[in-house]
């Protein structure tokens, strides 16, 4: 999604406003998530969060970013592009220690601009689509990095997971290892039968060690 912007638009509070917040809670919240989802996608900084520039809290200074930003229009009466554009600067230079001199923060700062005025004719379409489109792109890093232990319910014995079917299926192993050893194991040696001269077979008595 792209959204057109115009480097030297700006927002002004009217009706004799002191500010820019809105009025209306559902207006506030969802232009409050239009901020963070447009931070969301500056590349520059996704790349000093991920390398953890700001040190191990860099995701948190992320979104105080978006803080920042959402509590200028809470007390400011005019705000424009350049102003939002040096706010991102500035919190990359002293949270991230990062000068960016790629003018990336400009249609961030635009965007964030064309956002409110969307929300203020209450048109939310957009904040919604990048939402959608944060919430994808979240999804797909999970498939990609996160690793998941899945246990898959066998239909025929619902209480037992596939890992306790993998352990009893061991354990069967193991039996049958132990039986092959016993297979396997000399027997005891039976005496051999004592035949007489006149070939019958002599009846011996069980004595000691004698089976």
């Amino acid at each position: 999604m792209s959204l057109q912007f115009d480097e030297a638009a700006f927002v002004e509070a009217t009706n004799g406003k002191a500010n820019l917040k809105f009025d209306d809670e559902k207006q506030q919240a969802r232009f409050e998530l239009g901020v963070s989802m447009m931070v969301y996608r500056w590349d520059a900084l996704e790349i000093a969060v991920a390398n953890k520039w700001g040190g191990p809290d860099s995701a948190e200074k992320r979104d105080w970013i978006s803080g920042i930003i959402i509590d200028a229009f809470k007390t400011e009466k005019t705000i424009d592009v350049a102003y939002i554009e040096e706010m991102l600067l500035y919190a990359m230079t002293d949270e991230f220690d990062t000068n960016v001199e790629d003018d990336s923060a400009l249609p961030i700062a635009a965007g964030i601009i064309e956002l409110y005025k969307q929300a203020d004719a209450l048109d939310f379409s957009n904040i919604e689509s990048l939402y959608l489109d944060y919430q994808n792109k979240q999804n797909n890093k999970s498939i990609d990095h996160g690793h998941h232990v899945h246990v898959t319910e066998d239909p025929l014995n619902p209480n037992v997971s596939s890992s306790e079917e993998d352990d009893d299926s061991e354990g069967e192993d193991d039996d049958e290892d132990m039986m092959e050893e016993d297979q396997n194991e000399p027997q005891n040696n039976i005496p051999e039968p004592i035949i007489d001269d006149d070939g019958f077979e002599l009846i011996q008595k069980k004595g000691k060690n004698r089976y």
